[in-house]
Parts: C-alpha cells; structure tokens; sequence
C-alpha cells in the first residue's frame, strides 16, 4: 500500500505549512479533514479541491459537495474519489479552498511516495507543523504553552555574538554595559560616559 506525504502551504504564507500521510486508498474528504484538523478550522464550511499543474492552475475539481454554481465539467466528490485515484504525476499539486466566504487558500504538494506503513499511525496523520496557523475567524491570541514556546525559540533580550551594538567611536555597546552591570553589583561606581 502506498503512503502519499503531502505538504500543505498556507496560499498567503508559504513558511506556514503542514506535512500530512495518508493511504493512496484513503478519500478526498479524509484529506480535507485532516487539513481542517491540522489548521485548527472547524468544519461548518463549504470546500473543494482542484487538480493543479507546477504553475497552480485549477483543473478538474474535487467538491465535498455539488453547490449552486456553473461547472464546466462536473466536479467529482471527494467522499468517492480516493487519493490514488489523482495522483498523476510525482510531484502531483492540488489547490484547496475553504469556506468560500472568507476564501481561505492552500496549496497541496505530494512531496513523497513510501510503501512502509508507520503502525503507531492512525492514517490520514498530521506529521509536521511549521509556523503558526492563521486564525479562522480573527485574531488569535498567544497564550499559554504556545506563547512561551515562541519567547523561547525567538529569545531576543541576549544578546548574540555578531550583533553588538557598536558606539559611533567604535567601542562595543554591550560590552560596555556589561561591564557597568557588575559594577553595579560589586558596589562600585559605573564607569562616566563620556
């Protein structure tokens, strides 16, 4: 059976992504599913996905539901079209659109094709997450577990090699008030600027 990775941009951020497996068996509302799961929407909205070329031109489409608009061809469903069933090339692209209102865009990448099965998986699986999801209905605050691990991985207040501060005579910044730091703490005096 073949395990099929995809890697699912966000359209307006592509350093927002998320890398999902699923079975080639497995269907197009399986995968519309775990996208939702993976970017934290709900699933009260319409959907549908396109086939796409390298240049993200829509082709034949793939609706969770036959909705009131004109179809040139028309679309397949995706609780019957399995996976597998689409995949024509390896590097095969699929455009994915959420709620029509807010026209919420992703494109989908097939980035691998394996044939070993993970047994602690429950297929389709969310395996990667990279960036912060865009909030479905506004503003999504930080809290929490999230927010630390953001002051944490973006730790701004040290200062790293390479990125002193240099004073217009030359001399470095940080070094200077490092040093009237542990003045201040051995009870001396820091030294007068000039």
């Amino acid at each position: 059976m073949a395990i099929l990775k995809f890697r699912i941009y966000f359209e307006e951020d592509d350093s927002i992504y998320r890398d999902v497996v699923i079975k080639h068996t497995q269907t197009f509302l399986q995968l519309h599913q775990v996208i939702l799961k993976a970017y934290e929407f709900d699933s009260k909205h319409q959907a549908t996905f396109y086939r796409s070329n390298d240049n993200w031109q829509r082709g034949r489409e793939i609706s969770l539901d036959k909705y009131e608009k004109t179809y040139k061809v028309e679309p397949l469903m995706m609780e019957t079209t399995t996976i597998g069933s689409e995949i024509r090339d390896p590097n095969q692209k699929f455009m994915y659109t959420y709620d029509f209102v807010r026209n919420w865009g992703f494109l989908v990448e097939l980035i691998n094709v394996s044939k070993e099965e993970n047994s602690k998986l429950d297929y389709p699986a969310v395996v990667k997450s990279e960036g912060i999801p865009p909030s479905q209905y506004g503003t999504k605050g930080l809290v929490g577990d999230k927010l630390t691990e953001i002051e944490e991985k973006y730790d701004l207040t040290k200062v790293t090699e390479g990125f002193n501060v240099k004073e217009q005579d030359g001399t470095d910044a940080a070094a200077e008030e490092t040093s009237d730091e542990e003045a201040e703490e051995e009870g001396e005096e820091p030294a007068a600027e000039e």
